[in-house]
C-alpha cells in the first residue's frame, strides 16, 4: 500500500479543526502516528473549543496513559456532564496504556454527551484490531505519518502561506536543514522568528533564517550539494570542512542529504532517457521548488548516469564506514571531506 501523503492528513485535519471551532464533535478521536504535529494540533484544538472555561472544572478530565487503565478511562467516559452539554475526556501519551485495546468496549457504544480523545505520541495502535476498527466506524482517526525528506520544503511553503506569509525557496531549504522532518520544530522556530521581526512582516528571506534561527546558508549542507552539482571543487571542499568542524557534527544526516541529492539526479536522468521532461514532471520527480530546476539540469550534465550511480555507491560505502565498518583511523570529519573529494573526481 502506498504511503499516505501529508497533503491528505493536512486536509483531514483542516476539516476537523473547522468542525471543532464550530462546535461539531465526534464522540471519539484516535490521534496517532510517527509525526506528532497533527495529533497534537487536533488535541489542543479540542481542549480549547470543547468546553467553556466555567464548564471545565467538572467536565474536563485529562490523564496520562501510564497512570490509567482502560477501565478507569471507560468509567470516566460513561459519566454524564454536569451543567454542560458535554464532557471531555483526554488520554495523553496513550501508547503507555497496557490495555488500550479494551477501550474498544466503550467505543462500540459511546455516549453522545462525551468527547473521548486518545492521543498517542510517536506511536500508533494495531489497525487490525478491534479498538482501531471501532473508532474508525464511530469516530475520527488521524494517523500522522512522518514526511519524506523531499516533502518538507513544500510543507514549509504551504504552512507559511496558511499564515499569510511567503518564504523564499532558499530560506525554506535552510529551515529544512535545521529542523529536518520535525514539523513541530519548524512551527516553534517560525513563532520565535516572527517575534523578532518587525510587525506586519509578510516575506521571509534567507537573512531572516540566518539571523533568527542561527544558520548560515554559506556553510549549509544544501550549499554543499549545490557546489557538488556545479563541480565547484574549492567551494565544495571548503563547505564540507566547515560542516565537519561544527561542534555538533554528526555524519549520518550529511550522508543522507548527499544520498537524496544524487538519487534525485539519478531519477531525473532516468526520466530524461525516455524523452523531454516538462516542468510539471520535473517537480514530481525531483520534489523541489521550481527555483532549483536549473541546479538539477547542471547536475545532470556534470554527473551523467554512470557517474551518478558511482556517486551513490560511494555514499553508501561511506555510510558503512560511518557506522563502524572499515573506517580505519579516519574521523567522521575526515570521512566527509574525503567523500566530497572523491565525488568531485568521479
Amino acid at each position: 500500500m502506498a504511503k499516505k501523503s501529508y497533503i491528505e492528513t493536512d486536509r483531514q485535519v483542516a476539516g476537523i479543526l473547522d468542525n471543532v471551532k464550530a462546535g461539531r464533535f465526534k464522540p471519539i478521536y484516535l490521534l496517532m502516528g510517527e509525526e506528532p504535529y497533527y495529533p497534537d494540533l487536533v488535541c489542543n484544538a479540542i481542549l480549547d473549543n470543547c468546553l467553556q472555561e466555567w464548564e471545565k472544572d467538572f467536565n474536563e478530565t485529562v490523564c496520562y496513559g501510564a497512570d490509567v487503565t482502560a477501565e478507569q478511562v471507560i468509567t470516566a467516559a460513561r459519566r454524564f456532564p454536569m451543567m454542560a452539554e458535554r464532557q471531555l475526556v483526554v488520554v495523553k501519551e496513550a501508547q503507555a496504556m497496557k490495555d488500550i485495546e479494551e477501550l474498544a468496549l466503550y467505543c462500540d457504544n459511546p455516549l453522545d454527551t462525551t468527547v473521548l480523545v486518545v492521543l498517542l505520541h510517536g506511536a500508533k495502535v494495531d489497525e487490525r484490531r478491534a479498538f482501531y476498527k471501532s473508532v474508525l466506524k464511530r469516530g475520527e482517526v488521524v494517523n500522522s505519518l512522518s514526511l519524506r525528506d523531499y516533502e518538507v520544503n513544500q510543507w514549509i511553503e504551504n504552512y507559511y502561506r496558511g499564515r499569510g506569509l511567503t518564504i523564499d525557496p532558499e530560506a525554506a531549504r535552510l529551515l529544512t536543514e535545521h529542523a529536518g522532518t520535525d514539523l513541530g520544530k519548524i512551527v516553534v522556530e517560525t513563532d520565535k522568528m516572527l517575534k523578532n521581526l518587525p510587525e506586519g512582516t509578510s516575506e521571509i528571506h534567507v537573512a531572516d533564517i540566518e539571523k533568527n534561527v542561527g544558520l548560515s546558508r554559506q556553510f549549509s549542507i544544501f550549499e554543499l550539494t549545490r557546489n557538488l552539482s556545479l563541480r565547484n571543487a574549492p567551494a565544495a571542499v571548503r563547505v564540507a570542512t566547515y560542516i565537519a568542524r561544527a561542534p555538533k557534527f554528526f555524519l549520518p544526516p550529511s550522508l543522507s542529504a548527499l544520498f537524496l541529492h544524487f538519487y534525485r539526479i539519478l531519477k531525473y536522468e532516468a526520466a530524461m532517457m525516455k524523452g523531454p521532461v516538462d516542468n510539471a514532471s520535473k517537480a514530481k520527480i525531483l520534489g523541489v521548488n521550481p527555483y532549483f530546476f536549473g541546479e538539477y539540469d547542471t547536475a545532470a550534465r556534470n554527473y551523467p548516469l554512470p557517474k551518478c550511480s558511482r556517486a551513490i555507491s560511494l555514499i553508501k560505502e561511506y555510510d558503512f564506514k560511518a557506522k563502524g565498518g572499515d573506517a580505519g583511523e579516519a574521523s567522521p570529519e575526515e570521512l566527509l571531506v574525503e567523500l566530497v573529494t572523491k565525488l568531485l573526481n568521479i
